[in-house]
Formats: C-alpha cells, structure tokens, sequence
C-alpha cells in the first residue's frame, strides 16, 4: 500500500507539459449547465479548432479560462502549474493568455501605428505610449507585428479606414503586442471576403508556429484551411475531437450542429 502511494506520488501530473489543461469543468447559470464536466487538453505549440452549435458553451469556456467566470467545479490550469481559477481576468492576461473577441475593439480615431504604440506600451498613459521616445528594438518589434499582420502598408491608415478584416488583424496585431504565450480568438472571420478569410488562415497558421491558439469558429471552409484538430462542443461538453474530416463525418456532430 504504501509502496503504491508513493509510485503515485512519483508517476508525472497529465497537465505538466501542457499549455492549457482543463478537466472535469462544470459551470451552471441559474440552474442552466452551460459547461458539463468538460476536459480539454491543449499542447504547446498547438493551435485547435473549436466548433459547435450556439449555446455550446464555447465562450463560457473561453470567460473560465481568461478569469471572467469561475467553474463550480474543475481543473483549469494554464503551462501545467498555475491554477487559473485563483486569479482575475488582470493577472492571466499578464501570465501570457490573450484574448480577442468577435467583434474587434480597435481605437479608430489613431492610425494603425498608434494603436500598435498603444498595446506596446505596457502600463504607460496614452499620451506617454504616443509621445515617449522609441528604442530600436521597439521600432523592429512593431516593424515585425505589422508585417506579420499584413498591416505594413496601412501603418499610417486611421483605423476607422480599415476594411473589417484589416480591423480584425489590427486587434491581432495588438494582442500579439502583449507576447502572449495563448491566444484565444472568437470567429475571427466573421463578415470578411473570400480573400481575406484565406490569408487569416495563413496568418494564424504563421502566429501557431511560435505561440498556442485556440480558434473559436463556425465557417467550416476556413476550419478546414486551418487544418488543426478540432474539438466540437456541445451542451458544454466534447462531443468529438479530431481531424476536421472524422469530426464532420460523425452521426453526432451532423445531427447537432452541421445538419442545422
């Protein structure tokens, strides 16, 4: 017996070389499960499609994991060690996990330059983040985001002259200004062309190679161009989990969410 405790004491936690480890999460509204036991598992490096019918309990699971709403009940544990239930939305954003929602946020008064000055300067003021003296190594850090983003040609745009999709990659480009080990991004190319639907497939995949993603979204053509596992969800639990192709092809998830 007490050769047993000690082997299990010993044998390694599941979520130690995880990013983002979640398991048995359960959170009620006024007698509504919106989260129902659900596990998730997400590596470093790893980018992850999340997909299902409204009322899936994709954002509950996104405010559980930023700090917006605690479980009733479950692990949520963010690099394998730092429990993310005892903190606030302030401190998890400073772990290293951002977040960009549906709709972008942008300040469409500035130019796109002073929106990226404004998310890299940190606990600066705003007349500060504008006006202070830029390093070099500040110059090329925001050199590289715009580039990354697909910006560099619209650095001196205000932002309200952006087209939708610029907009969303403008919010990108300033949560990428945080360095965030996480990125958790609701539907990204909602109300965007053709085009740039493809090209945020490219620019995703680019940001995956050196960061986690988790992608929230319903455009299964630009699922498929991610070309990352996906998890479906439903009633707040995982229906099914996989490659793109077996996820579309189970009985279940056509029934629930592909068949509407």
């Amino acid at each position: 017996m007490a050769e047993r405790e000690r082997n299990r004491a010993a044998a390694p936690s599941p979520r130690r070389d995880t990013l983002l480890y979640l398991d048995g999460v359960t959170k009620s509204f006024d007698g509504f499960k919106a989260i129902d036991n659900l596990s998730l598992v997400l590596q470093r490096g790893e980018m992850r499609a999340i997909i299902g019918p409204n009322g899936a309990g994709k954002t509950t699971m996104m405010d559980i994991i930023t700090g917006k709403t605690r479980p009733d009940a479950g692990e949520v544990y963010f690099a394998g060690e730092t429990d993310l239930t005892r903190h606030d939305e302030a401190a998890i954003a400073s772990m290293g996990i951002g977040r960009k929602f549906q709709k972008p946020t942008v300040f469409e008064s500035h130019t796109v330059e002073d929106n990226l000055r404004l998310a890299l300067a940190g606990s600066r003021s705003v007349f500060g983040a504008l006006f202070h003296r830029r390093t070099s190594d500040e110059r090329r850090r925001r050199d590289d985001i715009l580039t990354a983003t697909r910006l560099t040609h619209r650095r001196n745009a205000r932002a309200a002259d952006l087209s939708h999709g610029q907009k969303q990659w403008l919010e990108i480009a300033m949560l990428l200004a945080q360095d965030p080990q996480l990125l958790l991004i609701d539907e990204p190319v909602a109300g965007m062309t053709d085009a740039e639907t493809e090209e945020t497939a490219r620019l995703l995949g680019e940001i995956a190679e050196t960061r986690s993603v988790v992608v929230v979204e319903h455009d299964m053509h630009f699922v498929r161009a991610l070309g990352v596992k996906v998890t479906c969800l439903h009633e707040g639990a995982v229906l099914a989990e996989g490659p793109l192709d077996a996820v579309s092809a189970d009985p279940r998830v056509v029934e629930v969410y592909l068949g509407r």
